[in-house]
């Protein structure tokens, strides 16, 4: 039995010409697009109404200072204990 061989197209010939889609966009264009890809993408956020943002930051102050007293009273805690045994052991 004969091989069969496999027959390729035949390349394509490049003209040397640069198609538009492959020459890449200077510096300030790529940042002019990216600022107004921002300002398209900030306008179909929806904005919080001044008593949600007031209420979501009282509780987040809340929650911050609640967090900071329980953190200081384990710190008070482990410092009474570590005093404790250097009181024992010394």
């Amino acid at each position: 039995m004969a091989k069969k061989e496999k027959t390729t197209a035949p390349a394509a010939k490049s003209s040397g010409a640069v198609k538009k889609d492959d020459v890449k966009p200077t510096l300030l264009k790529r940042i002019g697009k990216w600022f107004r890809d921002m300002k398209s993408e900030l306008k179909k956020v929806v904005w919080p109404s001044t008593q949600t943002l007031t209420n979501n930051t009282a509780i987040t102050l809340f929650v911050t200072i609640l967090a900071a007293v329980i953190l200081w009273g384990f710190d008070s805690l482990a410092q009474m204990a570590v005093k404790a045994l250097i009181t024992l052991a010394g």
